[in-house]
């Protein structure tokens, strides 16, 4: 979840063929879409509302399969009891050349590749870890370490909390943080020259109740403090905030056998 509207669809296109069920086992699947705030770009004080996506599949009776708010576009390859693996993909916004309120380099729309792992430590406990690279745009590293605790009762509705760590690289840290020798002629900053590592660390957490057979509500909130030299940046300290919000609201509609 988390995802926009482009990413949704992206990853209807992914999972729609999948899983290869028998015929006597009818799959149900779960689509829905609300609107989110997040912000306008990293290090931003403003926030932009996008359309937030959803799109599940589970074989007959199964329950949906835990998703947090926050995790990228994937699905496992490689499953071995709680554990399992596979590839991960998500979308950073661009970041205009006026955004920020003076002119800075424009950062391009970036697609980000890579893969997760995720780690059931006991039933209601999820760890998971994502790397992904932007292959434009930011062109730079960006990996996530978290921590999920799941209450849930079926589909009928679930609560889940948990804190994130994020690191970056070099790549991902100057194009967004750097103040270029340019950039001050143009903004007024300071030349700054930022380098990977910690990114930032917080929390998110989320709710779904299912409010009939087909009709589920959800909601998330994350919060996230900036750190490293991300947090220093003129960008930051003079336009923007370290403290960075997102959150959101949607729909979720089930076809198929509905569960009781």
């Amino acid at each position: 979840m988390h995802r926009t509207l482009a990413a949704g669809i992206a990853a209807a296109t992914l999972l729609a063929p999948l899983p290869a069920l028998a015929q006597d086992t009818p799959s149900r699947t779960r689509v829905g879409i609300g609107p989110q705030v997040t912000p306008s770009f990293p290090g931003s004080d403003d926030v932009s509302f996008s359309p937030m996506f959803e799109f599940s599949r589970a074989r007959g009776s199964e329950i949906f399969d835990f998703e947090a708010p926050d995790e990228s576009i994937g699905m496992p390859i490689l499953r071995s009891g709680p554990f399992e693996i596979g590839p991960a993909f998500n979308f950073q916004g661009a970041r205009g050349k006026h955004e920020a309120g003076v002119e800075l380099t424009k950062v391009d729309f970036t697609v980000e590749l890579g893969g997760f792992a995720n780690l059931w430590v006991v039933d209601n406990v999820r760890l998971r870890a994502e790397a992904r690279y932007g292959v434009n745009g930011h062109e730079g590293l960006i990996g996530t370490l978290s921590g999920d605790y799941v209450a849930r009762d079926g589909d009928q509705w679930l609560f889940s909390i948990g804190p994130r760590v994020t690191f970056a690289g070099n790549g991902y840290e100057s194009a967004y943080f750097d103040v270029t020798p340019g950039d001050a002629i143009t903004s007024g900053l300071p030349v700054y020259d930022a380098d990977g590592g910690l990114h930032s660390a917080g929390a998110a957490a989320a709710y779904l109740q299912k409010i009939d057979r087909r009709w589920s509500v959800y909601g998330y909130v994350k919060y996230d403090r900036l750190l490293g030299d991300g947090k220093d940046s003129p960008i930051v300290t003079q336009l923007g905030s370290r403290d960075q919000f997102s959150g959101g609201i949607a729909l979720f509609y089930t076809f198929g056998a509905a569960r009781d």
